[in-house]
């Protein structure tokens, strides 16, 4: 595999990976709104700065879901869960001039209950 298509592979798996920070920063806000609103998630919003890893967090705040016992929850989604941290905070860090920028001029994205 050349050098060429292994940094593509790693980009596609980091976008791939970094579902919050897309959420957050390419889509409307009324997206990331809704998602963390259907994850019962308390935070009531989500800065633009570093904004994938913090709706990671928001929804580790949200409340367990009831089809499951919650260590089996916690369990389950720690793989996924560590993956997005990751992915978010390179995507998150790449994206930091333009976040900065959005924070500036629209300040934080709203959660609407």
């Amino acid at each position: 595999m050349s050098r060429t298509s292994k940094v593509l592979l790693l980009a596609c798996l980091l976008v791939a990976g970094g579902c919050s920070t897309v959420n957050t920063v390419f889509r409307p806000d009324a997206v990331a709104s809704q998602n963390l609103k259907a994850l019962r998630s308390n935070c009531e919003n989500v800065p633009r700065i570093y904004s994938g890893v913090i709706s990671g967090f928001c929804s580790l705040n949200g409340e367990p879901n009831g089809s499951r016992s919650m260590n089996d929850q916690a369990i389950n989604d720690i793989p996924s869960v560590a993956v997005d941290f990751m992915a978010s905070g390179v995507l998150d860090t790449l994206m930091l001039p333009y976040t900065v920028y959005r924070q500036h001029r629209d300040g934080s994205i709203e959660i609407f209950r």
